[in-house]
């Protein structure tokens, strides 16, 4: 054989050129498309772009592994549960596809936030000013107006408490409707405010009195307590409910049936007495009388002076030692143990003839004690 005449050897191909590169390819389209569809749809274009560059194939050969590596990647995708009906894959392909949110396909059911409006929180007893604050923090515009049929314009809003509320939800509105902190609400908007009224208490204990004015619904805070003698304290409100039963209500204001706003002080005058007292009766008049005739300036016991004029008229010197005696002290006559009493030293007897003496008692004032 002439050597000069034998053809030289066809120059090798890189491997990433030959036809076991493009298969190599087409595999990966369908090992990738099982993981992720997308993954798998960027490797068959790979794999289109090699088979028809790389390998010397002819045009129909090219061909026919481009429509490979279509059934390749659905392959792929189907078995690795990419095409599944509740795989993400298609899911997320068809949001893409159609531009679609991927929820429509699921039936869409009513639910209380798309049907009906949320409910406006109760803001009623609440100061006005706060209510309206939390209201707008909600969302809405708050309005508000007198509760009360005066149609009086609110100013401090502070001072004024929520009676009832009107709320609009589709137009986030919210009206309230308010009245004095000190006021009770009315029965409904707009209608008169229901103050109490004054009942009768004049001639019960002080006991009676309280459960009467309570059950009227008027405000202890508001009454005022006085007594209706001249020698007799004002006793706190203490000392008049621990000795409810003693003391008495003489006068009263305002009058029965008056109507007691928050303007209004209630009145009441009382007396004291036990049973060993000489007065047990209210006064005509208050501040006109004593309740022990002793402590009166101008009170006279006829006994005292006929007594003083006898011994005055036997005995000269026992008229002066008499003289002497009295002059600073007196005898009252028939006394009741425990009253008090006046002078300081004024002397008495109990019906029983006990000598008693005025003198301080426990709680410091002059009282009738044993002598």
């Amino acid at each position: 054989m002439n050597p000069y005449n034998t053809p030289a050897p066809a120059p090798s191909r890189p491997w990433w050129k030959t036809t076991p590169a493009a298969l190599i390819v087409l595999a990966l389209v369908a090992l990738l498309g099982s993981f992720s569809f997308a993954l798998g749809f960027l490797a068959m274009i790979a794999a289109m772009v090699a088979v028809w560059v790389l390998p010397p194939w002819r045009w129909f050969a090219r061909l026919g592994a481009t429509f490979g590596a279509l059934v390749l990647l659905a392959v792929g995708a189907g078995l690795g549960g990419q095409l599944d009906d509740s795989g993400t894959g298609k899911s997320d392909a068809k949001s893409a596809g159609t531009g679609r949110a991927s929820t429509e396909s699921v039936p869409a059911s009513p639910t209380p936030s798309t049907s009906k409006p949320a409910r406006a929180a109760d803001y009623v007893g609440q100061p006005l000013d706060e209510a309206e604050k939390q209201a707008r923090s909600a969302g809405y515009t708050a309005a508000h107006h007198d509760a009360a049929d005066e149609d009086r314009a609110i100013i401090l809003r502070s001072g004024w408490t929520v009676c009832f509320q009107k709320a609009d939800t589709a137009a986030k509105t919210i009206d309230f409707a308010a009245v004095r902190s000190a006021e009770p609400c009315p029965a409904k908007d707009g209608d008169p405010l229901p103050w109490p009224k004054m009942p009768d208490v004049v001639g019960a204990t002080y006991n009676t009195a309280v459960k009467d004015l309570k059950q009227a619904g008027i405000d202890l805070d508001r009454v005022t307590l006085d007594d209706v003698y001249l020698d007799i304290d004002t006793p706190t409100t203490e000392e008049a409910a621990e000795d409810g039963d003693e003391w008495r209500v003489c006068f009263q204001s305002p009058d029965e049936g008056t109507k007691v706003d928050s303007a209004t002080t209630v009145h009441l005058d009382l007396g004291q007495w036990t049973d060993a007292d000489l007065v047990q009766r209210c006064p005509s008049a208050k501040d006109t009388t004593y309740k022990i005739p002793a402590n009166d300036p101008d009170y006279e016991n006829d006994d005292d002076n006929g007594t003083t004029g006898g011994s005055g008229s036997s005995d000269g010197g026992s008229s002066s030692s008499s003289g002497g005696s009295t002059g600073g002290s007196s005898s009252v006559g028939t006394v009741h143990p425990g009253s008090f009493c006046s002078p300081r030293g004024a002397t008495g007897v109990t019906e029983a003839g006990t000598p008693m003496v005025c003198g301080p008692g426990s709680d410091g004032r002059n009282r009738w004690r044993r002598a």
